[in-house]
């Protein structure tokens, strides 16, 4: 009888076991329930700071692009408003070396000198003289001044430039003052 209980002990012993592992088992399902939603959880939180750090990395070149754009325009505002300064300066020495007689003499030549290298100070602005003479008439890039009949020219064409025009890269910053053939 001894044996029968001590057997009857071991498979109580072993019924235990199984009902504890099962209940390890069972807190075990749960315990990976819990973390796969936490793994769930996190992996959202990750998308989520992923999409954050995207639309900031977006934000930030669409800032920088921005910024660039105003430098660039800031520029050539400020180009643009010197460049205005000295059209007169650069009509009066064109006036200047028209009226001078002596064109051999060293006024002249310094004067000549001078004005080359206004013309060079545009050009390396990209500030280009508008070409009229003789050009057909465009709004866009002329200033009639007045129309002449003509016999030489065709009707609508530049027959005299009054006073040059000037343009920064694709902009006219100052329309040529023409005299236009009717």
């Amino acid at each position: 009888m001894d044996v029968d209980k001590g057997m009857d002990n071991e498979q109580k012993d072993l019924e235990e076991r199984e009902k504890e592992e099962e209940v390890d088992l069972i807190q075990d399902d749960k315990s990976i329930e819990q973390l796969e939603k936490k793994l769930e959880e996190k992996e959202k939180e990750l998308t989520e700071i992923k999409n954050r750090l995207l639309r900031l990395q977006a934000d930030f070149i669409n800032y920088k692009k921005r910024t660039e754009k105003e430098k660039e325009g800031l520029v050539a505002f400020g180009i643009e408003t010197l460049a205005c300064g000295l059209f007169p300066i650069l009509d009066d020495f064109e006036r200047a070396l028209e009226s001078q007689t002596d064109k051999v003499g060293s006024f002249y030549e310094g004067i000549s000198m001078i004005y080359e290298q206004l013309l060079k100070l545009l050009d390396k602005n990209e500030i280009k003289e508008i070409d009229a003479l003789h050009q057909p008439f465009d709004p866009n890039f002329h200033n009639a001044m007045s129309m002449e009949e003509s016999e030489e020219y065709e009707e609508g064409t530049i027959i005299q430039v009054y006073q040059k025009g000037y343009m920064l890269k694709d902009k006219v910053i100052r329309p040529a003052a023409v005299i236009v053939a009717k």
